[in-house]
């Protein structure tokens, strides 16, 4: 398990910036997986610093609850991503802290291969999820992992973010146990903006990306000198992004 109240809170803010862009195409996306009532009650679970807990009370209406386990990434989230109808609190998916029943919408964003028993957890999420409700799963799947351009530099960071996900039919099978219904095939939606080779390298080397807390430390200092030293020779050249894998539950 990755500590977030440790060196990571103090990065995250920086190294996993969204660029405005980047988040309205993710809160119009989220909006068309949904019916069109508003206003919706939303959970945000595993919201960290509250990256997105504002959007999507802007988007459905509120209110919007944004649940985190990392003392100190909620204390961040408190800080700086307050709203009239967002209200944090400090929670894990393991004990949700809402009453039976009482969300229309979830959003799990990059959260669920860090539960401790992901089956616990989406029990959970059906508890607190309306019936008709809607789960908006962003992940990755073991057996689909993106070729991101990073991993060149960090010959054991595919097999390490791999082996954190579970595959898709393993996360369909915990979603049926759970009570929930996987609607269709992952969607696969283009959100990330292109970046140059330096932007990247500037972003990355925060590690602000829970892959880098599995690594060597040999492996980092390699990896990142020698992606400082290509960024800096070409710092312009543009590096594509991938496509998101969201899988939509409903109760």
């Amino acid at each position: 398990m990755v500590d977030y109240d440790g060196r990571l809170h103090r990065v995250y803010a920086q190294g996993r910036a969204l660029p405005a862009s980047s988040l309205d195409s993710w809160m119009r996306t989220a909006a068309g997986f949904v019916p069109p009532a508003r206003p919706l009650t939303v959970l945000d679970l595993g919201c960290g610093i509250g990256r997105f807990t504002p959007a999507l009370a802007e988007t459905f209406g509120g209110p919007v609850y944004g649940v985190e386990p990392s003392t100190a990434m909620l204390q961040q989230a408190v800080e700086h991503a307050a709203h009239p109808e967002v209200s944090y609190r400090e929670g894990s998916a393991a004990a949700v802290p809402l009453p039976d029943e009482s969300c229309d919408l979830i959003w799990l964003f990059l959260t669920l291969h860090h539960w401790s028993d992901p089956l616990q957890g989406l029990r959970e999420v059906r508890r607190v999820l309306r019936p008709g409700g809607t789960v908006i799963l962003r992940t990755q799947f073991g057996d689909r992992m993106p070729d991101l351009y990073w991993y060149r530099y960090f010959p054991n960071a595919s097999r390490v973010d791999a082996a954190m996900y579970l595959s898709l039919d393993e996360l369909r099978s915990l979603v049926a146990r759970a009570g929930l219904l996987a609607e269709g095939e992952p969607r696969w939606v283009d959100i990330q903006e292109v970046q140059t080779m330096q932007a990247m390298y500037d972003r990355l080397k925060l590690r602000a990306f829970s892959t880098f807390e599995h690594l060597a430390a040999e492996e980092l200092d390699r990896g990142f000198a020698e992606f400082e030293r290509d960024a800096a020779a070409d710092q312009d050249r543009e590096v594509p992004a991938v496509p998101a894998g969201v899988l939509l539950l409903r109760r």
